[in-house]
């Protein structure tokens, strides 16, 4: 690769990762940005706003552990955050390696690792059909989306934090370290 092509791979690079710790741009009241996302073979969809930063590729050093959604630790702008598993969380067994990162939004730091990312879209609101008062068994599925592969089930990012802390033994409470 050329320097002038490193260079600009570089500037993409820090450009987008520089997007996601700005406050959501939105082009009207009326519209959602998520994230579509595999996770244990199912499809799933994730609010952009609950998160602060994706990532492929981060290396993940193993802890021993007896919580088996608890991948290890990662390290992120010099702070470590633990790992977990977004398929292990919503019950799913883990089948490989994940490749992507999620960073959750909030404090504690706390990153979700997911198998694949299909893309990022911005759908109309009406396309979101609001769960909140929806009976789903591990109580971490917020409603649903409809997208053009199909509708997918909206992942609640404040809730896997609150069910990672709670498998590892903690008690939480957002903004509390």
């Amino acid at each position: 690769m050329t320097d002038r092509i490193r260079t600009r791979v570089d500037r993409l690079r820090a450009d987008f990762d520089h997007s996601f710790s700005v406050p959501l741009r939105t082009l009207d009241d009326h519209s959602v940005e998520l994230l579509a996302v595999g996770a244990g073979g199912r499809a799933y969809a994730m609010r952009l706003s609950q998160t602060s930063g994706l990532f492929p590729d981060r290396p993940v050093t193993p802890l021993p552990t007896s919580v088996p959604a608890l991948r290890g630790l990662a390290g992120f702008a010099n702070v470590v955050v633990p790992v977990y598993d977004l398929a292990a969380l919503l019950g799913h067994p883990i089948a490989d390696e994940p490749r992507w990162l999620v960073l959750a939004a909030g404090t504690p730091p706390l990153a979700l690792a997911f198998h694949q990312l299909d893309h990022h879209v911005r759908v109309p609101a009406a396309d979101v059909v609001d769960g909140s008062g929806a009976a789903e068994p591990r109580g971490c599925l917020r409603g649903m989306v409809r997208l053009p592969g199909g509708d997918r089930p909206i992942v609640d990012v404040p809730a896997i934090r609150a069910l990672a802390h709670r498998v590892a033994g903690h008690e939480h409470t957002e903004g509390t370290p």
